[in-house]
């Protein structure tokens, strides 16, 4: 089994398969397309290796922290690697994990596009999980619960779901501690003039 992977980018893919020469060898790894950007040049993935009867995929992170949140996720019921690794293509590991500790599966829906069934599912197995996980890390994830109104006053403005998303993912937890900061710092990041 492969646990992870160091050489350079060969090749990428707008659907999120990458070829990473090790020494010769090209692997083609699967990666969050939140990722994508960043993976150029010389690369160190750590990786899931996920065998089937007809195939063995691999799926890459950047991070453990990803890849362990990949593997929280594939442990819901009905939750496989291709569409953990799609959830994780909308949206940071962080901002996934403060909504389902939040118990917020709507937001899950509404921020991340996810099927209303699903979100409650990964809300029902893993808010408990990653709400310890939290607890211990001292991580308050209070942050979520506004993004979705946010979201929807930048869809408002004429910008799109997954801009929002991505405006959303780079201000983080300390940018805002209201809706309206929230997305002032939103629209200022866009390159609009924030609102007063």
């Amino acid at each position: 089994m492969i646990g992870k992977l160091t050489g350079m980018v060969g090749h990428a893919n707008q659907d999120g398969l990458i070829l990473v020469d090790v020494g010769g060898v090209g692997y083609s790894v699967r990666v969050p397309l939140l990722s994508l950007p960043e993976l150029t040049g010389a690369v160190s993935l750590f990786i899931h290796t996920a065998v089937r009867d007809d195939a063995i995929d691999l799926y890459g992170f950047p991070d453990e922290d990803g890849l362990s949140f990949f593997k929280q996720l594939m442990s819901v019921s009905g939750i496989g690697p291709k569409t953990a690794l799609s959830i994780m293509s909308v949206a940071d590991s962080g901002s996934l994990r403060r909504a389902i500790a939040l118990g917020d599966a709507a937001a899950l829906v509404k921020v991340f596009g996810l099927g209303k069934k699903s979100a409650e599912r990964i809300v029902v197995e893993l808010r408990d999980k990653v709400a310890a996980e939290h607890k211990a890390r001292g991580i308050a994830p209070g942050v979520l619960d506004m993004d979705g109104e946010v979201l929807e006053a930048l869809m408002a403005l004429g910008y799109s779901a997954p801009q929002g998303r991505s405006v959303l993912k780079e201000l983080g937890d300390e940018q805002g501690h209201s809706v309206k900061e929230r997305l002032s710092a939103a629209l200022k990041r866009l390159g609009s003039v924030a609102v007063k």
